[in-house]
């Protein structure tokens, strides 16, 4: 029995020794596992186009509102509501009668502005003769003379007034100033309209092609603008730029940038640029929303990965695993910029030849030993 007791307390302490060993060394357990097999890629710099997706509006490439240019009742409307029309083409009829009269008037007041022409001359031209002869006094070739003077001031001033009753008249048919579709007519026949109202008779616009007006913050194009002077982004030679619909279809034809506003809107923070579309099938419409994708530049070393390779930890900071040196994990804090094909770009916290653990995420921890497996080399889209 003494043995027995003796022989269970030996093996008490044994058990008791090797806990604690075990308690003191906890990573032996670890340091004895097998290395841990993750899916690798090795970081790769390449040139890539950066692109950035704004939110815009179509807008007419030429609008003009139609209004009269003189007074009357409209007597017939010549156009089809939201048809084509061009330059020039009638578009209403205001009475004429009253312009016709006030023509006729004129040109009566010009003929007889020329009676009175043909008289004073021929006074002038005899006073002439004779103040040289001292027949009448200078004072009466004075005024002779300026009888003349006035009776031609006055065939002047009848033939103004022939060409302002010829001006009203042909502003009686009020034509298209520009080419363009027209919209709805707010007046038909009978409706008295007065010279330059208010209220518009009908408005045309040009719609091929057609101007998109994109929205860009102020502070975001600082961001590119201070990348492009420190030499990390090239100015890029293409300025297309693609839509995309309300419906997320993809607008076939792609614009160009036209221009961008030299002020900034004080209510949105933000700058307009314009592009223009080619719109043959007059898919666009002024006052659609489209979301516009146009190149800012081209990062010459562009660092790309996946978004699945990169997490956050409890800051809401994106972070990565690499494998190092010793092939144990390493944690990576990154900074990211857009996401391009389902990959963020980074601009900083990796550099070329680092391996990105891009699978096998879930399975360890940093300082595990692992056994890199490469799976393929980051390629930018282009």
């Amino acid at each position: 029995m003494h043995k027995a007791l003796k022989l269970a307390a030996i093996v008490a302490a044994t058990v008791w020794i090797t806990a604690c060993n075990k308690e003191a060394d906890p990573n032996a357990a670890q340091q004895q596992r097998p290395p841990t097999p993750v899916g690798v890629m090795t970081v790769q710099a390449q040139p890539q186009a950066i692109q950035v997706e704004l939110p815009g509006r179509s807008r007419a490439y030429l609008e003009a509102e139609v209004r009269p240019q003189v007074s009357g009742i409209i007597t017939a409307r010549a156009f089809t509501e939201g048809r084509e029309v061009e330059q020039g083409q009638s578009l209403y009829q205001i009475d004429a009668a009253t312009y016709q009269a006030a023509l006729i008037s004129a040109k009566a007041d010009l003929a007889r502005a020329l009676a009175s022409l043909s008289s004073a001359k021929a006074t002038a031209d005899r006073y002439t003769a004779l103040v040289e002869t001292n027949a009448i006094s200078k004072q009466d070739y004075d005024e002779a003379f300026a009888a003349y003077q006035e009776a031609k001031a006055s065939v002047v001033v009848a033939e103004a007034a022939i060409n302002t009753a010829q001006i009203n008249l042909q502003y009686t048919e009020v034509k298209a100033p520009i080419s363009g579709r027209i919209g709805k007519s707010s007046v038909t026949a009978g409706a008295l309209v007065t010279a330059n109202q208010s209220g518009t008779l009908a408005t045309i616009q040009q719609l091929d092609p057609i101007n998109v007006d994109i929205s860009q913050s102020s502070a975001q194009m600082l961001r590119l603008k201070s990348q492009l002077r420190a030499g990390k982004l090239l100015k890029s030679e293409d300025a297309a730029v693609t839509l995309l619909l309300e419906d997320g279809t993809v607008y076939e034809h792609s614009g160009v940038l036209k221009f961008a506003e030299v002020s900034v809107d004080e209510a949105t923070g933000s700058v307009t640029i314009r592009a223009e579309f080619p719109n043959p099938e007059g898919l666009l419409l002024p006052g659609m929303y489209v979301r516009a994708n146009l190149d800012t530049g081209t990062d010459p070393n562009a660092i790309l990965v996946p978004q699945k390779a990169v997490t956050r930890n409890p800051k809401g900071e994106p972070m990565v695993m690499v494998v190092n040196a010793e092939n144990t994990v390493e944690v990576r804090m990154v900074r990211t910029a857009e996401a391009i094909n389902n990959q963020w770009r980074i601009v900083d916290g990796l550099t070329p030849g680092d391996k990105l653990i891009v699978e096998g995420l879930q399975k360890i921890r940093p300082g595990a030993p692992v056994e890199p497996q490469v799976l393929s080399t980051a390629t930018p889209s282009k």
